[in-house]
């Protein structure tokens, strides 16, 4: 898992967020009763992943990806009023939160039963073979960072890697390779079914 350890070496001193997630985070307690404001704490915790996604690295990588600092724990903590290892437990138990520095593109395969008979372990070799890493590993330039994950639920378009917060289903090898090609030259490239269908309506011409 990519999710990582409280203590790896790229820790910054500090962590605040902007004055537009600030507002954010008021909207966010407005939705806890009374009393019951400490269950923000994950999508606290996804708001802070986000910020330093957006804003640049915060650690080894020239580009930045989003991961949750312990800095930015800290702050949860006190936002909340709850001890900081409340945080840190909901941080290291659920693998949607990285608490290691990340590749501006966090490329998730899916590797449970339906895609592994659709392909998946295909797929997985044109990835490692096209960025050069292995699973858990980050580009040198910092663009990439390559997981295997469970069942995300597109089992109907397998087989199918998540990339960031986008779905791209119905691979070949040759459209994943396409697709991170396209991602490294800063290109554009279009979240969905690969094979033309809509959805999970049946596959033209399939037999």
């Amino acid at each position: 898992m990519v999710s990582g350890t409280l203590h790896n070496a790229h820790q910054p001193d500090s962590f605040a967020f902007t004055k537009a997630n600030l507002e954010k985070v008021d909207q966010i307690i407005l939705k806890y009763p009374e009393g019951k404001q400490q269950s923000a704490v994950m999508p606290l915790l996804d708001l802070a992943q986000r910020q330093i996604a957006e804003k640049g690295p915060y650690g080894p990588y020239p580009t930045g990806g989003g991961w949750v600092t312990r800095a930015a724990m800290d702050e949860i903590a006190r936002i909340l009023d709850m001890p900081p290892v409340k945080v840190y437990e909901v941080a290291t138990f659920y693998t949607m939160y990285n608490l290691n520095p990340m590749g501006k593109y966090h490329v998730q395969i899916c590797g449970t039963t339906p895609c592994m008979l659709c392909g998946a372990k295909d797929i997985t070799k044109a990835c490692k073979s096209t960025l050069g890493i292995e699973y858990g590993e980050t580009t040198d330039d910092g663009m990439f960072t390559l997981s295997e994950v469970e069942c995300m639920g597109a089992c109907c378009n397998a087989p199918m890697v998540q990339i960031n917060d986008d779905y791209y289903e119905d691979l070949t090898v040759e459209a994943i390779v396409n697709i991170l090609e396209d991602l490294k030259a800063g290109k554009s490239v279009k979240p969905g079914p690969q094979q033309g269908r809509k959805g999970s309506e049946p596959i033209k011409n399939a037999v």
